[in-house]
């Protein structure tokens, strides 16, 4: 009986495990789960107060003086990459250069990279090696300065029944891992290294949570329980080094050093951490500690690295033939192109790449390279209450901008605030950022991979992020940019890979105008005839194969029912879905006389590797001027990649898109302000400046300047007034200005097209109003405060101040009005709102019969240059005139952009905005500007020039890059081509949500599981699961087979039933055996005489 109890016991774990959502807590858990080698080890605290260290991580990157990197269009020997440098440099006349020499294990084999220095003629030596046949590109050496400040604090806990700290071999105390601003925005002193100033990231003040144990509350011990622990999984973790003799690593296969330091260990402990999360097999155990543990040290413990050594290491990485590479590690610059390729050929090695996703939230436009690549699974933070964690960074990306618009990233988000790991000689520490949500994610990889062995062909960069996205919980309130696909869920993605068959599938998965806060920012606004194209950049994933390409063209099918016929989609998409992954843009706008919402596509024809794009515009028609409703449709795309070994015809998957929009009657002239986004610039590629000078530690201008980025609660402000905003990507002579009462034109930095000073002036006198808002611009400023880097030790020039002054002087000159290149700063009140002017510019021109307001302020730029604090009276800061003519507009000007600017917001003055919309939109002049504004003449002001020698060129659309001060040809305006309707006359699905999951097995009736045994002694409970969908051509494998292994399991599981019940039977209907009755005894009463 007991071992009849203890069969059963099994079979309905194993039911459990395999088939059901879990929702106990890890401490239940550990209660009904049996023994497990990895036991939990509660978190240590002192008493009610706990002792944490937060550790402000900073970013440095600059150029390495005479240095490039030279690709190759190959992989070459050492001397066969010495000759063809030296043949081209011959050629040139190139006196002195030099190769770089590369001490490390790479250097035996072959590569397709030299590191070159070149001390003269440097221009004309990168010019004779890029025209050299094998030599694929030229660019500059770039070096990484990773910086830490331990900052002490206590916090009390809220437990008041805590351990207190005796042993002294295990730490009792947290630290944090962020970047290096602080949350507060406090103005900092004044001094010449401020001037200089050489940090550059963001970051805020971490949550402080209690630690736990994030295995546990992942449930990663349902897994180590079925035998699955990282077995024959390489991973790799790129970071400071491990020491060897570390007694929570049983597994360690290999240690390289790619730095100049001749040490292997850790001197940091990052790198310790790092891999602890990921393979640690004592006390805060790692999700794969049976894992094959690779370390990269590729930073020295100054913390520097350079371009070279993770191009070194990355080859070496797919020497070995890694699995799972996880780098805890990013910046901004995702134009430094040979790391770029570089990551690309490592996931097209099928190395599943884990990034970070950086820790400069909660500002949008924060992402960080390599995670923002289509081909790298980038990890976000939430804390233990499953809150998305502040520092974690929002998207969207910002490579599109300013003509397209960003894709969806993170990719998916998890643990990384108090998450337990390994000490760095023994014991453990607390640490949080999302550089420990990566290793938790690549952790969880590893394991998921181990639990597939047997299917580790179909394992790649596209196959296991389809199965976190599909396995991934959604967190309720939560939008897209901070969450992606949402929580990671290590069982539901077993079951994913389970049951996996390669196909292809889109991210997002589905498009819902009307689906919020997930939807955010699509949601927010409504579509309607004769409004710009709302774009979506919908990212394809193609498991099928490192390649692929788009059979045909997408298909729009219109749902008829459900007023599909009132969309009309186009599409642009990329031509190659390269490495395992493209896009799909999707413009959605309404256009033609049939009130018919339009869609047009532009795609990537082929999917290399892994991925693609495909992006769909969306447009609706005439006759929805007055129309109100929603509709629905669909886009179909066929994406097919190459057979594999053994196979003869190509791999074929159909993917289908669900659109839905809401539709509403055109707004109002006046409620409709277009957002210029195309005379935006920022970092990278060149260095443009941050609009507020006080901001130290973050020099550069990197967040895009969009209304949905940095400007995200502007844009929000503005919906909430009642305004549509619509965002221009292309240049002024590419809208119709009848259809919009204003134009925002904020903290610009490109040049002016000379049709567009033209365009914009007839426009304003045909009833357009405009408001434009700048920020500082002085040569003398840009200058002083020029970039240093203490590393390379080279100045970086700023190519424009906070905005490019002169050329929206060149803009408004028609009009009379101009900026000037005084710098100001200062607190004052308009009203009844307090402001600040944060290094903003004044007025230094303006027609006499304009209403101008004046301020007391500081006069900042003076203050940079000389040291001396001034104030100055009378500083004319906003104007506002009203064009001449009948029909004519109306113009506004302010001189300071940063109280719009989530970057470095103090003191918002979003009431401004909507006080100067009512008197460009409305033609209505506020009371406050009535009582404080008077005509003002502004006399012999100097204006700003243009600073000789500057690089904008090099990164203007407007500029020639080789005839300075020289435009280029006006491009054309984008043309976008409509897809024909095939309309389908059916119901469209009601949640495309819950419809758009073929990745994920319903998990409410859970399959029979099959026990199999892989290791001795252990039994490996494999739930085949539901199969994906998979189109015709692609066969299935036999181990995919899922027909006969339920069968077997449902087969086994009636024996035991049976079994059981026939047990009961007969105990119960066996004749019982009659007991034999005890003859009661007799007692015999003995009279005893009586004498």
């Amino acid at each position: 009986m007991r071992r009849l109890l203890a069969t059963w016991r099994l079979v309905l774990l194993s039911w459990l495990l395999v088939g059901q959502e879990v929702t106990m807590t890890s401490e239940r858990m550990v209660q009904v789960m049996p023994e497990v080698p990895f036991p939990f080890i509660p978190p240590r605290q002192c008493g009610n107060v706990t002792a944490m260290e937060r550790v402000e991580i900073g970013f440095k990157t600059g150029v390495v003086e005479h240095e490039y990197i030279v690709t190759f269009n190959g992989y070459f020997t050492t001397t066969a990459r010495k000759n063809f440098i030296q043949a081209a440099l011959r050629e040139a006349e190139i006196p002195s250069w030099q190769i770089v020499p590369r001490n490390n294990p790479a250097s035996d084999y072959p590569s397709d990279f030299e590191v070159v220095t070149l001390r003269e003629r440097a221009h004309a030596g990168r010019d004779a090696l890029e025209n050299h046949p094998n030599v694929k590109r030229v660019t500059p050496q770039r070096r990484v300065r990773r910086t830490l400040k331990r900052i002490e604090y206590t916090t009390e806990l809220p437990d008041e029944n805590l351990e207190p700290c005796a042993d002294k071999g295990t730490p009792c105390w947290a630290q944090t891992w962020q970047s290096s601003r602080p949350l507060k925005r406090t103005s900092l002193a004044y001094g010449a290294a401020f001037w200089h100033s050489t940090g550059r990231h963001t970051s805020r003040r971490l949550l402080r949570t209690v630690p736990r144990q994030v295995t546990h509350v992942l449930q990663a011990d349902l897994l180590w329980a079925m035998g699955f622990a990282g077995n024959g999984i390489k991973v790799a973790v790129f970071d400071t080094g491990l020491s060897e003799n570390h007694p929570h690593f049983r597994n360690m296969k290999d240690r390289t050093n790619w730095t100049n330091e001749k040490t292997l260990n850790d001197g940091l402990g990052h790198g310790t951490f790092v891999a602890g999360v990921i393979a640690s097999s004592k006390e805060c155990q790692g999700f794969a500690p049976d894992a094959d543990l690779h370390i990269f040290r590729v930073f020295t413990n100054n913390q520097v690295s350079y371009t070279s050594w993770f191009l070194d290491a990355f080859n070496y990485a797919i020497l070995k033939k890694i699995n799972v590479l996880n780098l805890s590690i990013g910046g901004p610059d995702f134009m430094d192109h040979p790391f770029v390729d570089k990551v690309w050929e490592l996931t097209a090695n099928k190395v599943i790449m884990v990034s970070a996703i950086g820790n400069d939230g909660p500002l949008y436009g924060t992402l960080n390279n390599p995670a923002d690549q289509m081909d790298v699974i980038g990890v976000g933070g939430i804390d233990f209450e499953d809150k998305i964690a502040r520092f974690s960074s929002r998207g969207m990306t910002t490579w599109e901008l300013p003509g397209g618009y960003g894709r969806v990233k993170p990719d998916i988000v998890t643990y990384g605030s108090g998450v337990r790991g390994s000490g760095l000689k023994s014991g453990c520490r607390t640490l949080s950022g999302t550089s420990v949500a990566s290793p938790v994610v690549a952790g969880a990889v590893t394991l998921l991979a181990s639990a597939v062995i047997h299917r580790i062909p179909m394992v790649n960069p596209a196959s296991m992020k389809q199965a976190l996205m599909a396995s991934a919980r959604r967190l309720p309130g939560v939008n897209m940019f901070e969450q992606g696909h949402g929580k990671l869920d290590l069982l539901k993605a077993y079951q994913v890979l389970n049951s996996y068959k390669p196909q292809a599938s889109l991210s997002p998965s589905y498009i819902d105008l009307t689906d919020c806060p997930y939807m955010w920012p699509y949601c927010t606004q409504p579509i309607y005839y004769g409004g710009m194209p709302t774009i979506v950049n919908v990212t394809i994933l193609n498991g099928m194969g490192v390649t692929g390409r788009i059979v045909d063209k997408p298909i729009w099918q219109p749902y008829t029912p459900q007023n599909g016929d009132y969309i009309e989609v186009a599409f642009s998409y990329s031509n190659v879905l390269w490495p395992w992954s493209g896009y799909l843009a999707v413009s959605i706008v309404i256009m033609c006389s049939l009130c018919v919402p339009q869609v047009a596509f532009s795609y990537s024809n082929v999917l290399w590797p892994w991925s693609g794009y495909l992006a769909v515009s969306i447009t609706a028609a005439n006759k929805a001027t007055n129309w109100e409703g929603i509709a629905q449709g669909q886009v179909t795309l066929t994406v097919s990649s190459p057979p594999e070994e053994g196979e003869k015809e190509e791999r074929t998957s159909t993917v289908k898109l669900p659109v839905r929009v809401k539709v509403v009657p055109t707004p109002p002239r006046s409620k409709r302000v277009l957002w210029d986004q195309y005379h935006n610039l920022r970092y990278p590629p060149g260095y443009f400046p941050r609009d507020n000078l006080r901001m130290k530690n973050d020099p550069l201008d990197w967040n895009g300047d969009h209304p949905h980025t940095n400007f995200k609660d502007t844009y929000q402000h503005l919906r909430n007034a009642g305004y549509y905003v619509e965002v221009l990507g292309a240049p002024l002579t590419c809208f119709d200005a009848k259809q919009y009462g204003t134009l925002l034109i904020v903290d610009s930095e490109e040049e002016f097209f000379p049709e567009e000073i033209s365009k914009l002036k007839r426009d304003i006198d045909n009833g357009l109003s405009v408001i434009v808002i700048a920020d500082w611009y002085n040569v003398s400023v840009m200058k002083k405060v020029k970039f240093y880097d203490e590393n390379t030790r080279q100045w970086w020039m700023p190519d424009t101040g906070g905005a490019n002054v002169p050329a929206l002087n060149d803009l408004m000159y028609p009009w009379n009005m101009a900026f000037s290149d005084q710098v100001y700063e200062g607190d004052f009140t308009l009203g009844d709102h307090d402001m600040y002017y944060a290094s903003g510019s004044s007025i230094a021109k303006f027609p006499e019969d304009g209403i101008m307001i004046t301020q007391t302020l500081k006069d900042q730029g003076n203050e940079v240059l000389k040291q001396e604090s001034q104030t100055v009276d009378t500083v004319p800061i906003l104007g506002l005139y009203q064009m001449s003519g009948e029909e004519a507009g109306r113009v506004a000007l302010y001189g300071d952009s940063n109280c719009l600017d989530n970057s470095h917001l103090q003191k918002d003055c979003f009431w401004l905005l909507d006080a100067l919309l009512q008197y460009t939109s409305h033609n209505h002049m506020p009371p406050v500007f009535e009582q404080q504004g008077s005509p003002f003449s502004i006399m012999n002001v100097e204006l700003p020039e243009r600073m000789e020698g500057n690089h904008l060129a090099r990164y203007s659309k407007v500029l020639e890059s080789s005839l300075a001060g020289q435009t280029r040809p006006l491009p054309a305006c984008p043309h976008l081509s409509w897809a024909k309707g095939e309309p389908l006359n059916k119901s469209a699905p009601t949640n495309l949500y819950k419809h758009q999951k073929p990745l994920s097995i319903d998990l409410m009736e859970p399959p029979v599981p099959n026990v199999v045994r892989r290791q001795p002694g252990i039994q490996h409970i494999v739930s085949d699961g539901v199969g994906w969908d998979i189109q015709p051509g692609v066969p299935s494998h036999p181990h995919n087979s899922i027909q006969s292994m339920p069968v077997f399991a449902l087969a086994g599981l009636t024996l035991v039933v049976v079994f059981f019940a026939v047990h009961i039977h007969k105990s119960r209907s066996k004749p019982k055996r009659r007991k034999p009755r005890l003859k009661r005894p007799t007692f015999i009463n003995i009279v005893k005489p009586v004498v």
